[in-house]
C-alpha cells in the first residue's frame, strides 16, 4: 500500500503538467498575443489621396481613421502595435516594408478602400501573397466580409510590393467602394469604421482558430475559422505581356465591359499603390 501511494503522488504531478500543456490557460494566450507585434499600414497619405481621379472621399483619411481605431483596439487585447504612418504623411512603400519586416515574429496589416469609375462596383475583398498568410487572410476576410453590409468579393492571393516584400504574414483589406454611394456613405460614419476595424481586429485575434480545410463558407463551427477558397491573380501582370498589342485591346475592351470594378481598386490599379 505505501508503494501504490507513492506511485500515485508521481502521476498526479504529471497529469496536471500533461493537462497544462494540452489546455492552455487564458494567461498563456495573453502571453502568446503581448508577444505579438502587429505592424498596421494606412494605405497612401501626404500627397498621395488614394483612389481615382475626381474622387469625393479621401482614402487616405479613411484608412487612416480605421488604422487608428483598430490600432486601439489590438493595444487594449494586449499586442503590441506599430504604425507605419499615425498622420497624414506619405511613406513610401520600400520603408513601410522596412517596417514591417523589423519584426520578425510579427504581423502586416495594409488597410485600404477600393474605388472604380463604375459607381455600381461594391464589396469587400482581401488579399494576401505567401502561403503561410492565408490563415490570416481568413480570419480577418471572414469576420469584416461577414460583419460588412457589402457583398463578398472574396480572397485572391496578388503580388503587391507589400504582401510580396514582406518576410511576415500579410495581407491587405479593402473596405468597400469609395465610389460606391452606399459604401461611400458607410465609410464616412464613425460607427462604421469603428465596425471595420473591430472586425479586424477579431480577425486578427482568430487567426489561429482557422481550419485547415480550404472553404468558400462565411459560417464557422464553433470557434474554428473555415480556411478561405481563393482567386490566384499572382500571374495577372505576367500574362498580359506576352500577348500581342492587337490581343491586349481586345482584352482591355473586354475587361471595361464586364466590370470596371478593378480600374481604381488595390487589386489593379498601379497608381493607387505602384509596385515600387
Amino acid at each position: 500500500m505505501p508503494r501504490k501511494l507513492s506511485q500515485l503522488r508521481f502521476i498526479i504531478p504529471v497529469l496536471s503538467i500533461a493537462t497544462l500543456a494540452c489546455d492552455p490557460s487564458p494567461a498563456a494566450e495573453t502571453s502568446r498575443e503581448a508577444s505579438t507585434t502587429v505592424v498596421i499600414d494606412a494605405g497612401h497619405g501626404g500627397y498621395d489621396h488614394g483612389g481615382i481621379p475626381g474622387q469625393r472621399i479621401p482614402e487616405k483619411e479613411m484608412t487612416l481613421d480605421v488604422a487608428q481605431r483598430l490600432k486601439g483596439l489590438l493595444a487594449a487585447s494586449g499586442y503590441r502595435v506599430v504604425m507605419t504612418r499615425d498622420s497624414d504623411v506619405f511613406v513610401p512603400l520600400p520603408t513601410r516594408v522596412a517596417i514591417a519586416n523589423s519584426y520578425q515574429s510579427g504581423i502586416f496589416v495594409c488597410i485600404h478602400f477600393n474605388s472604380a469609375k463604375r459607381i455600381g462596383a461594391d464589396g469587400i475583398e482581401t488579399y494576401f501573397y505567401s502561403r503561410d498568410s492565408l490563415p490570416l487572410a481568413s480570419a480577418v476576410h471572414y469576420f469584416v466580409a461577414g460583419g460588412a453590409p457589402s457583398p463578398n468579393r472574396g480572397v485572391r492571393r496578388r503580388g503587391f510590393y507589400v504582401l510580396r516584400k514582406t518576410k511576415i504574414p500579410a495581407v491587405l483589406v479593402e473596405c468597400g467602394f469609395l465610389t460606391n454611394p452606399n459604401e461611400g456613405q458607410y465609410a464616412q460614419s464613425p460607427s462604421y469604421r469603428q465596425k471595420l476595424a473591430e472586425e479586424i481586429a477579431a480577425g486578427v485575434r482568430g487567426r489561429f482558430s482557422v481550419s485547415s480545410t480550404l472553404s468558400s463558407a462565411r459560417v464557422a463551427t464553433g470557434e474554428s475559422i473555415p480556411l478561405q477558397s481563393y482567386t490566384d491573380q499572382t500571374n495577372v501582370r505576367s500574362s498580359g505581356r506576352s500577348r500581342s498589342k492587337h490581343s491586349n485591346k481586345r482584352s482591355s475592351r473586354k475587361k471595361k465591359k464586364r466590370s470596371s470594378e478593378s480600374t481604381g481598386s488595390e487589386a489593379s490599379a498601379t497608381s493607387k499603390e505602384p509596385e515600387g
